[in-house]
């Protein structure tokens, strides 16, 4: 599945119209996970360690696309979202590591200037769960699901040099990332007698580097 993305990636960028462009870059995503936060506040942080409803996670990411008319684009981005938390209460410690891979399909509208450009627009994709738990003296439990999500971008971009360009954005996602299993085993959180699913609404700012050609 990730090597047919990164091929979609490259025939995106190919020059089958006047301009094609490829981007990386990395940032903070500020993200609520209501089911993740109230688990692991209500199991394992102490009072003085408690979540509040946002939290923050490193996000990585690589775009490529192409002009379909004079003012759109349309890109394929692969993101990656990176968070994990360590807790030590009397059992012993806590950890949970996890990341989401996240295509997604982007249409954006171009303003174009001389020696930058404004781009504003959406996408939607898939989504791919991966959490590595660890309770007190057990070993490590992978967990995995599949989901969807939504997201809407802002980029700006100014020259550096050549076809070089700094690239500023900012984004809004909403992911349905449902419930991350292990052979029909959940992450389950027993104060509600309910399955934990990472479903989430964030916000960030990224920085990266385009290249336009």
């Amino acid at each position: 599945m990730i090597k047919k993305i990164f091929l979609l990636s490259v025939l995106l960028s190919v020059n089958l119209f006047p301009q094609s462009f490829v981007c990386g870059g990395m940032g903070i995503q500020f993200q609520s996970s209501p089911s993740l936060t109230d688990y692991l506040n209500q199991n394992f942080a102490s009072p003085a360690d408690q979540l509040s409803t946002f939290t923050s996670s490193i996000i990585f990411s690589a775009e490529g696309g192409t002009r379909i008319s004079a003012n759109t684009e349309l890109a394929l981005e692969l993101a990656y979202l990176f968070n994990s938390y360590t807790y030590n209460y009397d059992l012993g410690q806590y950890d949970l590591t996890y990341g989401v891979i996240m295509p997604s399909l982007i249409y954006y509208y171009v303003i174009d200037g001389a020696g930058y450009n404004f781009k504003f627009g959406g996408g939607a994709g898939i989504r791919f769960v991966n959490a590595d738990e660890k309770l007190p003296r057990f070993t490590p439990v992978e967990f995995t699901s599949t989901g969807f999500g939504v997201v809407l971008k802002a980029d700006g971009n100014t020259i550096l040099g050549g076809n070089f360009y700094a690239n500023i954005g900012g984004e809004i996602r909403y992911d349905v990332n449902g419930e991350p299993e292990n052979n029909g085993s959940y992450i389950r959180n027993s104060v509600y007698n309910e399955n934990v699913n990472f479903n989430s609404f964030g916000f960030g700012v990224r920085l990266g580097i385009t290249y336009q050609f």
